[in-house]
């Protein structure tokens, strides 16, 4: 489920999964439905 922040006067919405932050709700919906739930850091960081 994605949630909402607000950060710097925006509203960010958050993937429970990674902590990755969107702009848009949708994109972060998409995300999280790829989301990779069995490591909490995106591998593009490794």
């Amino acid at each position: 489920m994605v949630t909402t922040t607000e950060r710097d006067g925006m509203t960010w919405y958050e993937c429970e999964v990674c902590g990755m932050l969107f702009d848009d709700r949708n994109d972060a919906q998409q995300h999280e439905e790829n989301c990779d739930s069995d490591s909490a850091d995106p591998s593009y960081l490794q």
